[in-house]
């Protein structure tokens, strides 16, 4: 096989590893082209080209990591991973590690680790990597790395628990919600909510967001029943579907345009959180990005007139 065709055939692991060490999709797709590059670039062919490429991938995106972590602490408001509707690598054998890693609670633990702590947590928890492809990786030794390991585990189930392994359950639940939410329903969201439930929003200071989250299930359900239905006045539709591998959907506006996405983090047969990417610059990638602003005040103006 080319180098080409060897490279293509593992794009997708290579992305995959990529995005769960950035939570970036942009970052991600560049960062395996710099794989591409070093690649093809090199004199030598390795004893293995899938080592060598998730090698690579992984010391490029810890460098890319060690620099985006000074905007993330700069970023305005609440932080969340670019929307990823469809993971491009798929292995029946780890599908659950693959799409419970790839959610946004998760992801945003994930944000808790050090790079060093992520990608070896990543290579080895998710992917199944050994310690001695993960040590030259991470550029340490294989005790260092198990080190790593044991650190990331710990902080990472010190975060949550997994979720609700039963899928019919969740998409059925999560039918209920985007049912009750196009009819406005308070009554059918408030008993989908847990108690506790949140709702927050990622603008990143470009779009209108939520001042600060929203908590607590008739909180939630009141500011779903009065908004989305203003939201369809003015031709907002939205189209169920997997965000980050959970329950979600991506909005719309007349032209079709992305206006964001939304996530629903389901446990216990309840929805625990909402989670809403509408920052533009984190959407491009799932097509042309509506205009948030003129939206606003486009419900702005639709409520007003209900008065």
């Amino acid at each position: 096989m080319s180098k080409v065709g060897e490279f293509e055939e593992l794009r997708p692991l290579l992305f995959s590893i990529a995005y769960r060490i950035l939570g970036s999709v942009s970052e991600a797709e560049d960062a395996v082209q710099e794989t591409w590059l070093r690649y093809d670039g090199s004199a030598t062919l390795p004893t293995s080209v899938k080592a060598f490429l998730s090698t690579t991938v992984t010391r490029v995106s810890i460098d890319v990591l060690r620099s985006a972590r000074v905007r993330r602490e700069e970023y305005v408001g609440p932080w969340f991973p670019e929307p990823l509707l469809s993971d491009p690598y798929q292995d029946p054998a780890r599908s659950a590690e693959l799409a419970d890693s790839v959610s946004m609670a998760a992801l945003l633990l994930l944000e808790r680790l050090s790079p060093l702590e992520r990608s070896v947590f990543v290579l080895r928890e998710v992917f199944g990597f050994g310690f001695d492809d993960i040590a030259s990786a991470a550029g340490r030794s294989e005790a260092a790395c198990r080190q790593l390991l044991v650190r990331a585990r710990r902080h990472m189930r010190a975060g949550r628990p997994r979720f609700d392994a039963d899928r019919q359950e969740r998409e059925e639940l999560a039918r209920r919600f985007f049912d009750a939410l196009r009819e406005g329903d308070l009554v059918g969201l408030r008993d989908l909510l847990a108690a506790d439930v949140q709702m927050v929003g990622d603008g990143g200071g470009k779009a209108p967001q939520l001042a600060r989250a929203v908590v607590g299930a008739e909180n939630v359900a009141r500011l779903l029943a009065s908004v989305f239905p203003l939201l369809a006045r003015i031709d907002v539709t939205f189209e169920a579907h997997e965000v980050n591998a959970q329950p979600g959907a991506v909005f719309r506006d007349r032209d079709g345009k992305v206006l964001h996405t939304l996530a629903l983090d389901v446990l216990d047969g309840q929805i625990q959180a909402i989670r809403s990417v509408i920052n533009p610059d984190k959407l491009g990638h799932l097509g042309p990005v509506a205009d948030a602003w003129g939206i606003n005040e486009e419900v702005k103006q639709a409520r007003r007139g209900l008065k």
